[in-house]
């Protein structure tokens, strides 16, 4: 692999020109995979305001192609998409390290065309946008989204709601923070009845986010430019999270914010500010504390043993003052999440064997959680040994955690990667970008669907 890498870095991709173009035919082929909604790589019955305009004129009656040679040619697309964003990607970032210096506020203007766009067309390779969707007319109807059959009690009360929840998912409370709660609420009080409205609103809000964090990036970054081509300028990323609409993005923003508050400022009240804006991301989805103990592990070891307690109370309230609305009940859904294998996850086969052995699904959740989190503090440790002691360690390290994490983790998705692809905008050129690319495009092509598609379907 490093000697096809070696070869290409010095190929026609890593001319700009040609790079830029890859990748904005990676990014084209999944826009039309969402303009042409609904199709086995986009939610049922949706079509926000690009795509309905697209239907309108392609397809006025928005009649569901039929399964079969239409679905494969779908997903075909989109994976090819997926394929040249990343292509795309590394053709960018070799020509960077061989002297190519873009503006990055060109960059950043480009890229928000893209995303306008985007957030416009029906999300793409996933439904959790759907699940965000109910979850938040639950909320904003007074039920509490964290109990079991909520959604069937959607079902019986708003159908429309319910039946854009890819299958899987029909009998699950939500898994997500308080603070995604209310952000889901919020869009579900625009929309209403129209999960449509819902829907779009939770894009552009993504969307916003998204930006804000190349805007932050380009301000405070030693390397604008390396940041921008990371962040904002990712096609595989914007096809991840902004293409799929994911709530990912704001946990990575709140990670961000942390790591470059806690790499310029020593206060008091900035340690607390860090503590607090790390509870919130923990609000939105739990994976915020691998950033939160990637802060701390550099911490600790230089002894600064105040500040550590300081952004951990901190961080500990901010959660705490959080759940206080719903109760420990809502923390129940979470731990039952913990025990999801899937693959390419190789704990998937750990599993198999063990349930072959006569075991349980319940009863290999303990051993297999301990032992994957044991192997992510090795991973993680390795790759914190291999970049450059000189690398500032408060990016270094939450890199090598959220990194470790994506690799080892027994439950991931290609947008999970947001988390060690923000950490790493920090870090200076460095091998371990290409394995990120690679992991990111590799979760990419093995989960991307609509959601709503049967097993045995394409």
């Amino acid at each position: 692999m490093s000697a096809v890498i070696r070869k290409l870095s010095w190929s026609r991709i890593a001319n700009p020109r040609i790079a830029m173009a890859l990748a904005g035919a990676g990014l084209l082929l999944g826009m039309l995979v969402g303009a042409t909604a609904q199709n086995s790589e986009t939610l049922p019955k949706i079509w926000l305001p690009l795509s309905d305009l697209v239907s309108r004129v392609l397809n006025p009656t928005h009649h569901a192609a039929t399964a079969g040679l239409h679905d494969i040619f779908t997903s075909a697309v989109l994976y090819s998409g997926d394929i040249l964003a990343c292509l795309g990607l590394a053709g960018m970032l070799w020509a960077h390290s061989q002297g190519w210096r873009p503006d990055p506020r060109k960059l950043l203007l480009a890229s928000t065309v893209v995303v306008g766009i985007m957030v416009c067309l029906t999300p793409v390779g996933s439904s959790d946008t759907a699940s965000y969707a109910a979850y938040g007319r639950i909320a904003s109807l007074g039920r509490d989204p964290y109990q079991a059959n909520t959604l069937l009690w959607l079902k019986a009360h708003d159908p429309a709601y319910f039946n854009v929840v890819g299958w899987l998912w029909g009998k699950q409370p939500s898994v997500y923070g308080p603070v995604a709660t209310w952000i889901q609420s919020f869009a579900a009080s625009i929309g209403g009845s129209s999960v449509q409205t819902t829907i779009w609103v939770l894009m552009i809000l993504n969307g916003i986010t998204f930006l804000a964090v190349g805007l932050l990036l380009l301000k405070t970054s030693d390397d604008p430019i390396r940041a921008t081509l990371f962040w904002t300028a990712n096609p595989v990323l914007i096809q991840q999270l902004v293409g799929g609409g994911h709530f990912d993005t704001f946990v990575a923003a709140a990670a961000i914010a942390a790591i470059q508050l806690a790499r310029r400022t020593r206060s008091v009240w900035s340690d607390v500010l860090i503590g607090v804006i790390i509870g919130v991301g923990c609000g939105v989805k739990i994976t915020a504390v691998l950033v939160a103990l990637g802060l701390a592990w550099p911490l600790l070891r230089r002894g600064e043993y105040l500040r550590v307690t300081r952004m951990a109370l901190a961080a500990m309230a901010t959660v705490a003052l959080e759940y206080s609305f719903y109760g420990l009940d809502a923390l129940k859904p979470l731990f039952d999440g913990s025990q999801w294998v899937t693959l390419p996850s190789p704990w998937w086969f750990v599993q198999l064997i063990g349930l072959h052995l006569g075991g349980t699904k319940a009863g290999l959740a303990l051993p297999i959680g301990i032992l994957w989190l044991i192997c992510m503090l090795v991973v993680a440790w390795l790759v914190y040994q291999r970049i450059s002691a000189d690398q500032p360690r408060e990016v270094v390290a939450p890199f090598a955690l959220t990194y470790a994490w994506i690799v080892v983790a027994p439950w991931v998705f290609a947008w999970y990667t947001a988390l060690p692809w923000v950490a790493l905008t920090q870090v200076p050129r460095n091998r371990m970008t290409r394995w990120l690319a690679i992991v990111t495009v590799v979760l990419a092509l093995w989960h991307s669907s609509g959601g709503w598609v049967p097993p045995g379907h394409v």
